[in-house]
């Protein structure tokens, strides 16, 4: 069998990770990452090209002869011009459901962290405060628990249906809404999302970008919720609307919220939400959720199948 040429674009998402899965089917070259500039010149011999946010398009396709396939290494494949890939024979395989038991963990980790006050109390000790107060206790901002509380998720995909299974356990009471208006009969009770809002003392979202959810969450929105909840996007930058979200927190309209992506990543310097007044009030990652070493691993796995799997080498 001749020998598969396979680029890999921008793999830096994958520092520390073992990608001999990937070198040992071919002739591989890895790239921390590509400009847009020296994509045709980094491919021009790739059989396989694999990007996880590099652009794939059109006018790269027509001047790489070799190229049969493009991996994702990522769920979405917004990156990859998919229609023209068809129309020119080039296959283009993602990797779903890699990640969800990193991001469901993540939610948890942020939810639990707003609940408890973790960053304001880390802060209370580290600054010297607690070592100057002469008291055992310190207990001046608000620590509350799941348990009982209203979790509300915006998504119910196999992320939010694990969260929902995680919420269950510490004994929340869990309801959701379909961005899509399609998925309405799961177990758990569906809402408008008004209701969901109003209602709920927890909100997580794990939906994707598109025309339903593109600024979902905005200034009147953050307004119908309790003052007391909390919300968390594990889902995808832009569906919450950034500045009207740092006035809620500043206002003190919500108690909380965590942010894992943004509508522009990397976060711009001038971004409203690093200038929010409270701090320990807003818990804020680069895009990380995702991103535990098991499921880097199993990501390079799924990559190295769907290669197998062309190939029919498997």
């Amino acid at each position: 069998m001749e020998k598969i040429n396979i680029v890999y674009l921008d793999a830096y998402p994958l520092e520390g990770i073992d990608l001999s899965p990937l070198a040992e089917l071919g002739e591989f070259t890895d790239y921390d990452n590509t400009l847009a500039q020296d994509v045709i010149y980094r491919a021009k011999n790739a059989d396989v090209i694999i990007v996880n946010k590099v652009l794939i398009t059109k006018e790269i396709m027509d001047v790489l002869p070799n190229l049969k396939l493009v991996c994702v290494s990522a769920t979405g494949v917004n990156n990859v011009d998919v229609e023209y890939a068809e129309r020119k024979g080039i296959a283009v395989r993602n990797v779903p459901a890699y990640s969800t038991e990193s991001v469901a963990e993540a939610t948890l980790a942020y939810v639990l962290a707003l609940l408890r006050n973790i960053l304001y109390y880390d802060r209370y000790v580290k600054d010297g405060s607690y070592s100057r107060s002469g008291l055992t206790f310190h207990t001046a901002r608000n620590i509350s628990e799941i348990n009982g509380k209203k979790w509300g998720i915006i998504g119910l995909g196999n992320i939010g249906r694990r969260v929902a299974e995680i919420a269950k356990v510490f004994g929340a009471e869990v309801s959701y809404h379909s961005t899509s208006g399609k998925n309405t009969k799961a177990e758990y009770p569906h809402k408008t999302l008004e209701l969901l809002l109003e209602e709920s003392d927890i909100i997580t979202i794990h939906a994707p970008l598109n025309k339903d959810t593109k600024g979902l969450i905005g200034a009147p929105e953050l307004n119908v919720m309790k003052k007391t909840a909390v919300i968390v996007n594990m889902g995808r930058g832009g569906i919450v609307v950034e500045d009207a979200l740092a006035e809620a927190l500043d206002q003190d309209r919500i108690a909380g919220a965590g942010l894992d992506v943004f509508e522009n990543e990397p976060l711009s310097a001038d971004n409203p939400l690093l200038n929010v007044k409270n701090r320990d009030k807003l818990i804020i990652a680069p895009h990380s959720g995702w991103a535990s070493r098991e499921a880097r691993e199993l990501l390079v796995e799924k990559v190295a199948d769907n290669i197998k799997k062309f190939y029919g080498i498997m």
